[in-house]
């Protein structure tokens, strides 16, 4: 069991911080469009729409598909005033508690209840209401399905981890994001 565990805990933190660098670089194309925006405008007053939602494209990317790997570092919001005075294995019933009953709850609701919203975005095909605009609305506002199921799958490692802990495995740290 503790195997299995470790397994697909390691298998989703990998395909987690894959997703995590794509999106890493994608901000470095993020910012080479919008500086390419910002001097064709102001200094050769030049625009393109398609150019300035692409940025918007790129941003929406990052932010909702980066929310997996925020998780995986514990870099999420969270009001640690009593949290980091508890044991390992208190923090642990704390964290299971919040994926099994907060986390994975909410992201199985957006994904239902986006599915039909991005159906039909993707059926007619939704572009940009902007002349010269990316005419392929229904891939960004895909992003609201995909945004769940990578949430999901890194509340499942994570939800390994916290077990393992919780199993007083010896070789896993449940608060860490990788194995030690």
């Amino acid at each position: 069991m503790r195997k299995t565990l470790l397994s697909v805990a390691s298998y989703l933190d990998s395909f987690t911080e894959r997703l995590g660098q794509c999106l890493a670089w994608s901000t470095c194309l993020m910012v080479l469009i919008m500086t390419s925006v910002v001097i064709l405008r102001y200094v050769f007053n030049l625009g393109w729409i398609a150019m300035q939602e692409s940025i918007i494209y790129i941003h929406a990317s990052v932010f909702m598909l980066g929310c997996g790997y925020a998780l995986k570092y514990n870099e999420h919001v969270r009001v640690d005033v009593l949290y980091r005075h508890l044991s390992q294995t208190k923090q642990a019933w704390v964290d299971c508690f919040g994926i099994v009953f907060l986390l994975i709850p909410t992201t199985v609701f957006i994904l239902w209840s986006s599915y039909d919203y991005v159906l039909q975005s993707w059926q007619v095909k939704e572009g940009s209401i902007e002349a010269g605009g990316i005419p392929g609305v229904y891939l960004l506002k895909t992003l609201l399905f995909l945004f769940p199921v990578t949430l999901l799958l890194q509340a499942i490692a994570q939800l390994c981890r916290v077990l393992l802990t919780l199993m007083k495995s010896p070789d896993v740290d449940a608060t860490k994001a990788e194995v030690q």
